[in-house]
């Protein structure tokens, strides 16, 4: 198998947002490891709300952003989402970007990262729901930062150190379950 790819999804696109320091920290928390892993940010690809005349599921595209997207993500073997919660939720900007396609998820591995005032917990509760109807595999472990521990002034992020031995199992896992997943990737 070529080298594995994993895409660390930036979740959020609001100003001021913290997202993009978290998935700093996982990239940086995986260096050295088997996987190559990435920074893709939701908020570079521009995704107005659902705008595609057919469903996901049919991989007819229309809009030159969809796919721009869908290629992006095609190359990955998995992913590790970093979500904010917001209301009792994952961001409405992550949920619409997993909404633009279908296949390119399909028999990967999924990973998640979360943050928030209860350290974003229901929020990865949903995305476990809407991964398993894409067809990604989710691992157990998750890693999950608290606004009020992890982060100074609720901006500036500052985790604790445990998080890193939860980050390397996180890894493990995904790396695992996104090799196994490998040949239903080739057979589809």
């Amino acid at each position: 198998m070529d080298e594995m790819k994993i895409a660390v999804i930036v979740g959020s696109t609001r100003p001021g947002r913290v997202g993009a320091s978290v998935a700093q920290w996982v990239q940086a928390s995986a260096e050295g490891r088997d996987a190559i892993y990435e920074i893709v940010d939701i908020a570079d690809f521009h995704l107005p709300v659902y705008d595609e005349p057919l469903p996901a599921t049919l991989g007819q595209y229309e809009g030159a952003h969809t796919r721009r997207w869908s290629e992006a993500i095609s190359s990955y073997d998995g992913f590790v989402f970093v979500t904010p919660e917001y209301n009792r939720s994952t961001s409405g900007a992550l949920k619409n970007a997993i909404d633009y396609l279908y296949t390119e998820w399909n028999n990967k591995a999924a990973a998640f990262v979360s943050y928030g005032a209860v350290g974003g917990v229901r929020a990865v509760e949903h995305l476990r729901a809407i991964a398993g109807e894409v067809q990604l595999a989710d691992v157990r472990t998750q890693v999950s930062f608290s606004l009020f521990t992890d982060f100074a002034d609720f901006t500036s992020f500052t985790p604790a150190e445990h998080h890193r031995a939860q980050a390397t199992e996180m890894f493990d896992q995904l790396e695992a379950w996104a090799g196994a997943l490998a040949p239903l990737r080739r057979a589809s």
